[in-house]
């Protein structure tokens, strides 16, 4: 009888749980995603003309008897293009490093991946440093060519190259992981009817890329669509950077810019609407092929052809020298000093720590000969307060919100596995996969207006006033990982053996106590991975942090987007590029330690650890040894080590 009141007790908290878990849910689901796009597609038709009247298409009219079609374009052009050379130049890299046998491939691979440790204003700004009016080549340039125009890396040809190299991350990830799925059998079977090479690579090889290769394609296209960094910083009329701009404007400045800015959110919205369906129909339709039961490791093919040979080589260390010269100027110079900085010139004698640590005052002379001095106007990226203030906040901002999105995903997925077969579940999968349909502008956008007033959901609060924009923020950065966390965590939910948590409920584990013993354990690398990788990408975020950039609001992003703005300006920030250049190393180091992490150490199988674990207590055995140290206290070493691990 006690057994029956402590289950019915039991579940009658639980029941509890979920209610209020389904409440809580629902709240955040309407008035963090769905209120304020409402919001956003009704102030397009809310406006009024200059008496005062209803207008609903005064928008629209202006919308196509203004410039605002041209942003579109700009966009559409920009992203066609760009599926093209990012395909080209993403399908040329894997192929070189995983297909094709071409000498110092392991060496070319790390230069082709260096897109995945620093992207967006960082990698920019890194091309900005290069081919700038006052750029390394470009100064270069000058010396054998004294007309070229210093404004050559500008506008729409600058965006196109740097995007081009920039993008192909997801080809180094995903395309590489593809290619190396590839069953060798099937070429070498090729191979033995008599199928040339390139007709190899044709017909068999490519037609197995082919469903990796549309995904990457509609993402590439999309990437495109809502550019944001590339065409801010190196000036291209497109539509992310014109909605970031109409939503700071005023309509003393123009006319009704909230609205268009809104409309402009809405036409992205919509053209990714379009492009995510194709994509889930084309998933869906299940491009496999069938290939042999044991499955053969692919082995590197040999180009047979000299000419083809040396030209592949070429090639290939071309494309090297494009993605590594910017890291490694941008590494050399953040090691100099102001002058050499500003003049572009390496000067072995102008080597310096002052870019990352302490500060040193600028004395300088005044146009009537006074002298004057500006205390710490050179400073390290770690002794300056604007930069270490964007650091903080990025930092905290991007822990909370890569931590919340898990948390959320976690108990959610938890849920859908719980009711997979009822429509609830799938409700849940649906909202939480909502943010992919939208985009990131359109988000952050519909967040900054309707929030920034006292709004009753929020109980009166405007979460875009003073230091509460941190919270709209974290909820922004929130929302948009969500979809990537659901896609990641919910392939981790799918290796839980559904054995293990009916041994469990038969032992008396409560289903509170069975998922946090027994299934959070199993998805736990998973999760932490996400949380990485959500971290990594939220650190150095440009796009969001230009909608809601205010003096409560200034991310890490946007403090090395402005760093060079007051460069030497009454001889203030005097070292803000080599600053700049520091911070750029830093993002580099944060990336590739938390990639490292994840692809690296979070990688290895259990096999794998433990032979690692046992070549290090060889290897310690071994020093031991040689320093005459006793068994005993290498077998005490050992254990504690053991424990540790």
């Amino acid at each position: 009888m006690q057994a029956q009141s402590i289950g019915k007790q039991k579940y009658g908290i639980g029941k509890l749980w979920t209610i209020f878990g389904g409440i809580l849910f629902v709240y955040l689901f309407l008035g963090f995603m769905v209120f304020p796009c409402l919001d956003t597609l009704t102030s397009i038709f809310s406006t009024k003309d200059a008496a005062g009247n209803a207008d609903p298409f005064a928008v629209i009219r202006f919308f196509f008897a203004g410039n605002m079609p041209t942003f579109v374009l700009n966009s559409l052009k920009l992203a066609v293009l760009l599926v093209i050379t990012v395909n080209v130049v993403g399908i040329s890299i894997v192929l070189l490093t995983e297909y094709f046998d071409i000498r110092g491939a392991k060496i070319l691979r790390l230069g082709y991946m260096t897109t995945l440790i620093y992207s967006g204003v960082a990698l920019v700004t890194g091309y900005q440093f290069l081919y700038d009016k006052d750029g390394i080549l470009t100064n270069w340039l000058l010396q054998y060519f004294p007309n070229i125009d210093r404004q050559w890396f500008s506008g729409f040809s600058a965006v196109m190259f740097t995007m081009t190299f920039a993008c192909t991350s997801n080809h180094a990830l995903f395309l590489r992981n593809a290619i190396r799925g590839i069953d060798y059998n099937t070429v070498e079977a090729a191979r033995n009817l008599g199928a040339k090479p390139f007709k190899v690579l044709m017909k068999v090889v490519m037609p197995t890329l082919l469903p990796t290769l549309f995904s990457l394609t509609v993402m590439t296209f999309i990437t495109g669509l809502c550019a944001m960094s590339a065409p801010t910083l190196l000036g291209y009329n497109s539509i992310n950077p014109e909605i970031v701009r109409l939503a700071g404007s005023t309509t003393a400045d123009e006319a009704f810019p909230q609205a268009r800015a809104a409309l402009l959110s809405i036409i992205l919205a919509m053209f990714t609407i379009l492009l995510l369906s194709v994509l889930n129909h084309y998933e869906r339709k299940g491009h496999y092929l069938s290939v042999s039961k044991t499955k053969a490791k692919l082995v590197k093919q040999k180009i047979q052809n000299p000419v083809a040979n040396v030209l592949a080589h070429i090639y290939a260390y071309v494309l090297f020298i494009i993605y590594m010269t910017p890291v490694v100027m941008i590494i050399v110079f953040s090691f100099q000093n102001w002058q050499a900085i500003r003049s572009k010139t390496l000067d072995f004698s102008s080597w310096t720590l002052i870019n990352y640590f302490g500060s040193q005052d600028y004395s300088y002379t005044t146009s009537r000969g006074k002298t004057k001095i500006r205390p710490d106007a050179i400073s390290g990226v770690f002794a300056n307060e604007k930069t270490i203030g964007g650091i903080r906040l990025s930092f905290v901002l991007s822990a909370i919100a890569a931590a919340l999105a898990c948390v959320i995903v976690v108990v959610a997925v938890n849920y859908i596995f719980k009711h997979k077969n009822k429509k609830r579940g799938k409700v849940v999968e649906a909202c939480l996969l909502f943010p992919w349909l939208l985009p990131t502008i359109l988000i952050c956008y519909s967040f900054r207006i309707f929030f920034n007033n006292e709004v009753w959901y929020v109980f009166g609060n405007n979460l875009y006033y003073g230091e509460n924009v941190r919270f709209l923020i974290i909820m922004a950065y929130t929302v948009v990982k969500l979809p990537f966390a659901v896609r990641m965590i919910k392939a981790a939910f799918y290796a839980i053996d559904e054995e293990l948590e009916d041994a469990a409920r038969n032992l008396g584990a409560s289903a509170l106590v069975t998922f946090l013993r027994v299934k959070l354990p199993i998805v736990l690398p998973s999760v932490l991975a996400v949380f990485a990788l959500n971290f990594n990408a939220l650190f150095t975020e440009y796009d969001m942090s230009a909608t809601f950039h205010s003096s409560h609001g200034t991310s890490y992003a946007m403090v090395i987007q402005s760093m060079c703005n007051e460069e030497g300006r009454d001889g203030m920030n005097m070292n803000a590029s080599g600053r700049r250049c520091a911070s750029t190393v830093f993002i580099m180091v944060i990336s590739g330690l938390i990639l490292y992490l994840v692809y690296g150490v979070g990688a290895r199988d259990l096999g794998e650890r433990l032979a690692i674990r046992e070549r290090r207590r060889k290897r310690f055995k071994a020093v031991c040894g040689k320093l005459g140290l006793s068994r005993a206290a290498a077998e005490e070493t050992d254990k504690a080590e053991a424990h540790i691990e």
